[in-house]
């Protein structure tokens, strides 16, 4: 509901009992995340025209590595989306943010890999 200031009202304030679905452990994925990326990306650099298909196949490892984990860290109570993306790295600036509130349970992981050539940002949802 909007107030007259045109701003919508503070949502209610959600309960303190403990919710009955399962915790999923981003940390323990962002780790994972961090070393996967750095593994697979390291001694790489951005293909030439020639060679693109590379970073398809880089996207694609990355994306199905990560859902795999998740799937072993919790394999049930949860629908999983992995958001990989690889671009040439030109000196260019970047941020991404994400943030979720359906349910106290769902989580976000995010992590960033960048070397001269590459800039990788993989962000994992786990949703309950």
């Amino acid at each position: 509901m909007a107030s007259t200031s045109g701003l919508r009202s503070p949502p209610p304030p959600r309960s303190d009992a403990a919710s009955p679905r399962p915790k999923f452990d981003s940390e323990l994925l962002k780790a994972y995340m961090k070393k996967l990326l750095s593994s697979t990306l390291q001694n790489n650099s951005w293909p030439d025209q020639k060679e693109r298909e590379r970073v398809k196949e880089w996207i694609h490892e990355i994306g199905a590595r990560v859902k795999e984990r998740m799937v072993e860290i919790q394999p049930r109570g949860f629908k999983y989306i992995v958001f990989t993306q690889i671009n040439e790295n030109l000196g260019q600036g970047g941020r991404a943010d994400l943030s979720l509130h359906w349910e106290d349970t769902d989580v976000v992981a995010q992590e960033m890999y960048s070397n001269d050539t590459l800039i990788c940002i993989c962000i994992a949802f786990a949703i309950a």
